[in-house]
């Protein structure tokens, strides 16, 4: 078990990494494309796209997903009593896991609802409760600690987090290891690189601005 006091940012089991990003590759969950990269909201150029929403519509990559998050959780976190989704795309994820697992499920919102009880965690829960929070991506982990803050603000014991991909940026490095939270991911993206390129979905020559932009996503640019 991970100590708060020894924070460690890790990929789950590195018997996962390969498997699930060829998985992702081949459904295109994950896309790939140096020449005409994608524009993030935040106005960032990127040549990855990954939508593991998509997982959701393919029940081997689903249940294998599943699989792997039932054996680090039996694992890592034994003793966790509620699964938490993170709004919007980590909630189909955790409650999968929850019914794998038989335990509670719950959800939290980036925002409080400006209408009725005005909740930004939706589902019972009591405070003291070890919470496992679940994410399908991580980037800069802003929004997944900001989740976890808000269970911390009620009272609950954030365990730690999982997700299935991360791109390994060192600011959700900083990020997670300022919050004293450990991260487990399923996968990330030196793993995706390299399977990428044994599977022929990328040329070897784009390796170098592939890396380039995990290195320095806010300044990436095709020369």
């Amino acid at each position: 078990m991970i100590l708060a006091s020894a924070f460690t940012y890790l990929c789950a089991m590195d018997k996962f990494k390969e498997q699930i990003a060829t998985q992702l590759l081949e459904i295109e969950a994950v896309r790939l494309n140096v020449t005409q990269p994608f524009e993030w909201a935040s106005g960032w150029l990127s040549p990855i796209y990954c939508d593991n929403r998509i997982t959701l519509s393919y029940p081997k990559t689903r249940n294998f997903i599943k699989e792997c998050f039932v054996e680090v959780i039996k694992k890592e976190y034994s003793e966790v009593e509620v699964i938490a989704g993170v709004a919007t795309a980590g909630i189909p994820q955790a409650s999968i896991l929850a019914d794998a697992l038989g335990l509670p499920l719950i959800y939290v919102r980036s925002k409080s609802k400006g209408h009725g009880l005005q909740n930004q965690i939706e589902g019972y829960f009591q405070k003291g409760q070890k919470v496992l929070v679940v994410e399908d991506l991580v980037s800069t982990g802003k929004s997944s600690l900001d989740a976890a803050q808000v269970l911390q603000s009620q009272g609950m014991e954030v365990l730690g987090m999982l997700a299935i991909f991360t791109y390994a940026f060192k600011a959700a490095q900083d990020n997670f290891e300022k919050a004293n939270l450990p991260l487990f991911t399923l996968s990330d993206y030196p793993a995706l690189l390299r399977e990428a390129i044994k599977k022929n979905y990328i040329p070897q020559s784009s390796l170098g601005l592939l890396e380039a932009w995990r290195n320095d996503p806010a300044n990436w640019k095709i020369d």
